[in-house]
């Protein structure tokens, strides 16, 4: 049986850089394979672990795709965070979280198109923890979207989703020598801006 999320909360102190190693390959076999097509003996043979070993750190797999989504999620909200702190106008705002949103997600990949990749039910038990850090972490787009002077008629709900969908598929559209993330938000938000302003 999965183990819960206090269960796994008091395995954190004994936790070292094995586990760090561990979320790395998860990642990345999450992202490049599937979940399900994802063995704990393919996770524990990327870091040269023996298969047994890997239940020092996480009881189940759907435990430890729960901790690769905690430490994608973390890493991208950070980095969203700060891009706002220091502005208050709406639309940039806006622009500065959508840069730093396509930034993180092509910064840490593997764990990005884990995220994106993953379906709460595959967690299992954990399905409710994953739900509640997308929750979590789309709420930061909520809040900013919500700030945007838009006329009434503009549902915000589907404006997100675009936005979202956008900048989710970066990892099939985008490629390296192209326009910077910062030019690409700058974009976005401009054809966004332009029609949908009050």
């Amino acid at each position: 049986m999965p183990a819960s999320s206090s269960q796994a909360a008091l395995r954190a102190p004994r936790q070292d850089n094995r586990r760090a190693q561990l979320l790395d390959a998860a990642a990345h076999l999450f992202s490049e394979r599937g979940f399900h097509a994802t063995s704990m003996r393919d996770i524990a043979k990327a870091v040269g672990m023996l298969s047994g070993s890997i239940y020092y750190h996480f009881e189940s797999k759907e435990e430890m795709l729960l901790a690769v989504y905690e430490e994608g999620k973390r890493r991208i909200a950070d980095e969203v965070d700060a891009a706002v702190a220091n502005t208050t106008e709406p639309w940039t705002r806006l622009e500065a979280a959508c840069a730093a949103h396509l930034r993180a997600l092509l910064s840490h990949r593997d764990y990005s198109q884990a995220m994106i990749r993953a379906r709460p039910q595959e967690a299992g038990a954990f399905a409710g923890r994953i739900r509640e850090l997308r929750q979590d972490y789309e709420m930061r787009f909520r809040r900013l979207i919500e700030d945007l002077p838009l006329p009434p008629e503009i549902d915000r709900h589907y404006l997100r989703l675009l936005l979202f969908g956008a900048l989710n598929w970066s990892q099939v559209w985008y490629h390296s020598g192209g326009d910077s993330p910062e030019i690409v938000a700058r974009h976005f938000v401009s054809i966004l801006r332009r029609p949908l302003q009050a």
